[in-house]
This record gives structure tokens, C-alpha cells and sequence, in this order.
């Protein structure tokens, strides 16, 4: 199968795994935020929050692995990516007892000592404290797995198993409004559960469709350092970007009320289901690019990643254009009442992520030659600053939007410098970037908005609006993409693509 049809196959996959996890997100957020209220919301992501700064560890192990084992099967050297799969599998375990201790220390302290929280529910929050961090050690013995499945490109699988996930919680949210116990108790259990069963799922499968996954204990220094090195500098990269979001709700609870951090929570879970579906597609593509510097075919990963740079914004704007035009609308009909600040947050969020997502495949090719820790200390280092900067202006009396702002100003800072660090790792055009990416990514932006924003000044607001604008400013955002979008060479692969399918469905 040619690299172009399996990329689509697999983010076709993945469109489709997530369409059901943002219909049962969407729906779950607006079930438990009434369920629970919105300060018992808040009071939950602010306590799950400090597990979330330990589980960045989880991620950066992720993308480490999917890299070691894309690089080996691109290689055709499985008997050491079996080798890898063992010796990762015991570098977890150890990471599991690392985090252990610190969530029991560390973590526990500033839960009960420093987080903001209702005198009435700071028993509640500390037991959900240690449901949260028994989810996240069962979340992080499943990284191993779920990087395999990407590194094969197994995407159905992958796939299949996030809808089943979804399913549970979907079941979690039912069970959260027809049991009698304490809402908030309940939903941090039935959280831990579902991450629990999952973890088994992926276990087992793996374990029965790759022989490499059956672990075998193996200890190899050299690539043992090799490996926490890579994964420490990721580490450090993530860090500063985990600083960014989490710590946004952290400092909104040290100065704000819960209904403060609901209304980020709100805003952030909004930011996760649009940015998954230029996230699929970045995860399909990653596998291609490393496979293919691993053979040599430095250009080929190149041009693959310019392509999905632009192909990651493009779907990301599809849905941020109508969101931003009917923001008001969309919340009140998804959560009825939902907190002060939440369409402001929500706004400067996915702002924020739309110019991230420009540049986040830049880092796969960087992932690929294994230089990372320039790359990882300067961005990370730049992205750490939003904290102290963000707690600087608070403590000034800066409204709580501004926290947001900082984050916009940071993301572009990071934005520029990659471009410049990636030259000297990687020997590519920065000219022909900006001319193959960001200069249709702008045209496209703008022109496809005129439209839209014409037909929303127009009318009132209204469900027949709303209706209107999402049809238009797709149907503008598509035809842009296409014209003005993309090269000759991509719109001959998008219209020989479209003729297969036709042909297909006769």
C-alpha cells in the first residue's frame, strides 16, 4: 500500500473513532457538569489536575517508544525491537514506583495544604486525589502497547478500542446519575475503572497480535541510557507545555473561585475534542515520517510533513471558523447554563491551538534523527516562562483571561523558533515552508472567513443561523482549501483519491 492511501486509510480510521468520542465527550461534559454542579467540576479537574502535571510523564514515554519502534520496524530489525518492548516495559515499572512516591509526597502535600478547595469536600478531594493517581499507574503500563499499535499502523485498532473506551465512560456518566452515593466519589471511581479495563484491553491484544509484546525481562545499559535520555529531554520539552494548560487551572484555583476553573475546564475540553481531529491525522502521519528517514528518504519525510502541517491546521480550522462565529449559542445548547467566562476561555484557547498546530510535525522530524535536546531545551525552556509569567500578572491584579494571552504569546514565540532550530538539525527551506505552508494556511484562513462572518452579522441569533453558518463556512473553508490550498501535485492525489471512492461505491 502506497504511503499516501495508507495515511488515508488510517486517519479515515481514525475520523471515525473520533466523531463517537466527541458526540459521547460533548455529551458527558454537559451530563456531569450538571450531575455534579459546577463547582464540584471544578473541585475534580483542579485535584485530577496535579496527577495530570505527574502523568506528562505518560505522553513523552509514548511518543519516545512510537519513535524507537517505528525506527526499528522502518529498519527490518524486529529481533531489536523486541528488545526495546521488554526493556521499556521494565523502564515503566520503575517510572510507576518514581511517580508513586512523588503523588504520595509531594502530590499529597500540596492537595492538602495548598489547592483551594471547599471545606466540605477536602475529605472527597483527597480520595479522589488517590483514585486519580491509581488511574494514572494503570494509564502508563498502557503506553507501551498503544505505541506499538500506532508504530504498526494498526489504526483500526487503535481506533476500536477509543470507541470502547468512550462506551465505558459513556455508561460511567449513566451510572453517575442513577446511583445514590456521593456524585463527586462516584465519578473519580468509575473513572479509575474504566482505565483499568482499558488497560487490560490493550494488554491483551497486544500481547496476542505481536509476538514482540510478550515481555521478557531484559536489561541492556547502553540502550537503557539511550532511551531515558531521549525520553528525559522529551520530558523536559512536554513539560513546559503541560505548564502551559494544567498549570493554567492550578493558578486560576489559587486566585479564583471553582467556577472559575470550571469554566477553563469547559474550555479545555472543547480545545481536546477539536484539536483530536488534526491530532488523528498527525498521528497517522508520524509512523510514515520516521520509517522513512529511518530508509534514508530524508526528502520524501520531509515533503510528507510539510503536507501535514497544512492538512493538521486545515482540519483543525474546519471547526474552529463556526465555533468562534456561534460560540454563545453552541454552549448554551450544549450545557443550558454554562459558567461566567467560559465563551471568552474557549475563544482564546482554540486561537491558541490553531497556531500550535502548524508546527507540531516539525517535531516528528527532529523525533526522527534523534536530536532532540536542543530543540527540547530552548522550546520547553520558552513554554516553562508562562507560568511565572501568568502568576506575575495575576498577583498584579490581571483579569483571569490573561492567563490565556500569556499562552498565545508563548505559543508564538515557539512557533517562530522552531522553524530557524529545525534548519540546523535537519537541512530544509524555510522559504519553501512559509511558501508551501504557512502562506495557504493565511490565504485560506482569511478568505474562507468573509463569507461566514457576512452571514453572521446579518442575521440574529438563531438555530437557522447556526445551521447556516456551519454549512457555509464549511462548504468555504473546503473550497478554499482546495484552490488556494493546495499544489497542482496535491490536488491530482485528492482528485484521484475522490475517483477511487466513486468508483468503489458502484
Amino acid at each position: 500500500m502506497s504511503n499516501t492511501r495508507r495515511i488515508a486509510k488510517n486517519t479515515l480510521m481514525l475520523y471515525c473513532r473520533q466523531i463517537f468520542i466527541m458526540l459521547v465527550s460533548l455529551y458527558t461534559v454537559r451530563v456531569v457538569l450538571n450531575t455534579l454542579g459546577a463547582e464540584d467540576y471544578g473541585v475534580y479537574h483542579v485535584v485530577a489536575g496535579v496527577v495530570t502535571m505527574f502523568g506528562v510523564l505518560n505522553g513523552i514515554m509514548a511518543a519516545a517508544l512510537q519513535r524507537y519502534f517505528s525506527f526499528e520496524i522502518g529498519r527490518d530489525d524486529f529481533e531489536r525491537l523486541e528488545k526495546i518492548f521488554s526493556l521499556s516495559i521494565t523502564i515503566y515499572v520503575l517510572i510507576i514506583v518514581l511517580v508513586l512516591l512523588m503523588g504520595e509526597t509531594i502530590g499529597l502535600w500540596y492537595v492538602n495544604k495548598k489547592l483551594i478547595l471547599p471545606i466540605e469536600r477536602k475529605k472527597i478531594a483527597v480520595i479522589i486525589y488517590q483514585f486519580s493517581i491509581l488511574s494514572f499507574m494503570f494509564s502508563i503500563i498502557t503506553t507501551p502497547y498503544m505505541a506499538m499499535i500506532i508504530a504498526r499502523e494498526d489504526m483500526n485498532i487503535y481506533a476500536y478500542v477509543s470507541i470502547i473506551e468512550a462506551g465505558m465512560k459513556l455508561v460511567a456518566v449513566f451510572l453517575l446519575r442513577f446511583l445514590c452515593f456521593d456524585k463527586l466519589l462516584l465519578y473519580g471511581i468509575l473513572m479509575c475503572a474504566v482505565v483499568f479495563i482499558n488497560t487490560g484491553i490493550y494488554r491483551t491484544i497486544c500481547m496476542r497480535k505481536y509476538h514482540e509484546c510478550k515481555f521478557r525481562f531484559y536489561w541492556d545499559k547502553r540502550l537503557f541510557k539511550e532511551i531515558a535520555g531521549y525520553t528525559g529531554w522529551h520530558l523536559f520539552g512536554a513539560f513546559g507545555g503541560i505548564s502551559k494548560y494544567q498549570g493554567i487551572t492550578i493558578l486560576l484555583n489559587q486566585f479564583f473561585n471553582p467556577l472559575i476553573v470550571a469554566a477553563s475546564t469547559i474550555a479545555g475540553s472543547i480545545n481536546a475534542t477539536v484539536s483530536s481531529f488534526s491530532n488523528n491525522f498527525i498521528v497517522a502521519i508520524q509512523p510514515q515520517i520516521i520509517k522513512n528517514y529511518a530508509a534514508g528518504k530524508k526528502d520524501e519525510a520531509l515533503q510528507i510533513t510539510f503536507r501535514g502541517a497544512k492538512g493538521a491546521y486545515f482540519l483543525m480550522y474546519l471547526f474552529v471558523l463556526p465555533l468562534m462565529l456561534e460560540m454563545p449559542l453552541v454552549l448554551s445548547l450544549w450545557l443550558k447554563n454554562p459558567p461566567e467566562y467560559a465563551e471568552l476561555f474557549t475563544r482564546l484557547v482554540l486561537i491558541d491551538v490553531l497556531v500550535n498546530s502548524i508546527g507540531l510535525l516539525l517535531g516528528t522530524v527532529v523525533q526522527a534523527t534523534g536530536k532532540i535536546k536542543l530543540w527540547n531545551s530552548l522550546l520547553g525552556g520558552i513554554q516553562i516562562f508562562n507560568f511565572p509569567v501568568s502568576l506575575l500578572l495575576l498577583r498584579l491584579g490581571a483579569p483571569a483571561y490573561s492567563v490565556v494571552l500569556v499562552s498565545i504569546g508563548i505559543t508564538l514565540s515557539v512557533f517562530i523558533l522552531r522553524f530557524p532550530l529545525l534548519k540546523r538539525l535537519v537541512v530544509y527551506s524555510i522559504k519553501q515552508f512559509f511558501k508551501r505552508v504557512v502562506l495557504p494556511i493565511c490565504i485560506v484562513s482569511v478568505i474562507s472567513a468573509i463569507l461566514p462572518i457576512i452571514l453572521h452579522s446579518s442575521m440574529n441569533q438563531s438555530f437557522l443561523r447556526l445551521f447556516m453558518v456551519i454549512c457555509v463556512s464549511g462548504l468555504s473553508t473546503c473550497m478554499c482549501i482546495y484552490f488556494f490550498g493546495l499544489d497542482s501535485t496535491e490536488q491530482k492525489i485528492l482528485q484521484r483519491e475522490i475517483k477511487k471512492r466513486i468508483r468503489h461505491t458502484r
